[in-house]
């Protein structure tokens, strides 16, 4: 699955639906063996994150501004703690409170928490233009009378979108910067 076999423009965008629905519960189900190519799993706590891209998988990893991995859950986790989220250089701080993701029906079938980069030591820390949305995936279990569908956090996995802030008007626009991108056309009369 070289990226060069790929038609130009071709990206892996998915929607934040698609992650929660498919690839995470394929992968924590062990559906699909070719999610590597995609999406490999990296504890992406154990690097800083302009090394991140590096990590990405082969369909992704020539990507400009996003990447995706399967992030498993930290050791201190499992016995009930609070993950670590520092790296050599700096920490993952999380912003606002966690929100659900909606499938196209209106239906929740996921949480998402966005945490932001800060460079430095947590009380004195620099916040720099890295983002993350960290997606966990939820599962309806039945009760014990089999007749009560329960919704059940699947957190034994994660699934990390990382992407720097661009700070472009248009995200999609693709001319370098001077190109018809004048900044003065986008100012309002």
């Amino acid at each position: 699955m070289a990226r060069d076999l790929w038609p130009p423009g071709f990206r892996f965008y998915p929607t934040e639906e698609e992650l929660v629905a498919f690839y995470l519960p394929n992968k924590l189900d062990g559906q699909r063996d070719d999610l590597h190519h995609v999406i490999p799993v990296v504890n992406v706590y154990e690097h800083e994150p302009w090394q991140l891209p590096e990590e990405a998988g082969e369909l992704c990893n020539a990507d400009t501004e996003q990447w995706f991995f399967f992030v498993p859950k930290q050791e201190k986790e499992v016995l009930g703690g609070k993950p670590s989220r520092t790296t050599t250089s700096g920490y993952w701080k999380a912003t606002g409170s966690p929100t659900y993701v909606y499938s196209s029906t209106s239906k929740v079938i996921g949480v998402k928490r966005t945490m932001v980069f800060y460079e430095g030591k947590s009380t004195k820390g620099k916040k720099t233009k890295w983002k993350m949305n960290e997606y966990r995936t939820i599962n309806e279990e039945l009760d014990a009378t089999n007749t009560i569908a329960i919704p059940k956090l699947r957190d034994e996995l994660s699934l990390c979108r990382v992407y720097v802030v661009s700070g472009s008007i248009r995200a999609f626009d693709r001319r370098p910067l001077g190109v018809g991108t004048d900044s003065s056309s986008f100012t309002s009369s």
